[in-house]
């Protein structure tokens, strides 16, 4: 859990790893602070690309495609638009593609990478939810299950 200053915005993350052993070092929990922080600051929709629904890409996708036809591109043009634009999208709305708001040249996903070298154990960001005092709704996101967990 992360209270940020003021106490008008919390963050509870779920970071999973394969031990307690681990769970309880002292990197482990400074990854999972930053990682609640981060999200405090950055309010992210999903944790990684694989969760955007289909909906929001094609939703995206409209707007995007509009608005360089609006402004008279070729079709062939507007492709290469379209995909600049998603990047961004991924970047600004998927956990795992963001900045990190500490080292802006590293992405979330490099820092987990980086303790999970560190730490020789599995590590992955597996859902997070964040509250904004006043604000009519909050976000919450997790990772798709696996195939595996669907055959259940």
């Amino acid at each position: 859990t992360y209270i940020h200053a003021g106490g008008k915005i919390g963050v509870l993350v779920e970071l999973n790893c394969e031990s307690d052993f681990v769970a309880r070092t002292d990197d482990f929990q400074e990854l999972l602070r930053d990682i609640a922080m981060h999200i405090a600051a950055t309010d992210p929709r999903f944790v990684s690309r694989d969760d955007v629904t289909e909906a929001d890409l094609e939703r995206e996708r409209d707007v995007y495609r509009s608005q360089a036809a609006a402004m008279g591109k070729p079709e062939k043009v507007v492709e290469q638009i379209l995909k600049g634009k998603m990047e961004k999208f991924y970047e600004e709305f998927c956990l795992l593609d963001q900045p990190f708001i500490k080292e802006q040249t590293q992405t979330i996903q490099q820092l987990v990478a980086t303790k999970v070298a560190k730490l020789g154990e599995n590590i992955s960001v597996r859902r997070f939810a964040r509250f904004k005092v006043g604000a009519p709704e909050w976000t919450v996101a997790q990772t798709k299950p696996a195939a595996e967990e669907h055959k259940a």
